[in-house]
């Protein structure tokens, strides 16, 4: 495996978990997938709809988000709001994003002290 495919299965590792987190807070306002996308990759959260979808609906499978179909538009669009139990998710997991971040810089600064 070359040094790029090994960085890249790495990448899409690390930014699983954090989509769900942006999603999760982005949609404490209604919004639907497309409307989501651009939100997303406007804050640098690059995913495709491929991904997006199928996680969506995950989340709404697992209480975190609810859903309802806006038929008042030409064209029907599903809307997502992040539920009480997905927004207290979201509190936890950045609260457990930042412990780890405190703790990497931790482990980098204690290594650079032992060189």
């Amino acid at each position: 495996m070359t040094m790029d495919a090994t960085l890249a299965g790495h990448l899409q590792e690390l930014r699983r978990g954090t989509v769900v987190v942006a999603s999760l807070i982005a949609l404490r306002a209604p919004g639907y997938g497309y409307s989501l996308l651009e939100t997303l990759s406007r804050a640098g959260f690059e995913v495709e709809a491929n991904t997006l979808y199928p996680l969506l609906r995950r989340l709404e499978a697992q209480g975190l988000l609810t859903s309802e179909w806006n038929t008042d538009e030409a064209r029907p669009r599903k809307f997502y709001r992040t539920t009480e139990q997905g927004d207290a998710l979201a509190e936890t997991l950045r609260g457990e994003w930042s412990r780890i971040d405190t703790a990497i810089g931790d482990l980098s600064v204690k290594s650079g002290s032992e060189e």
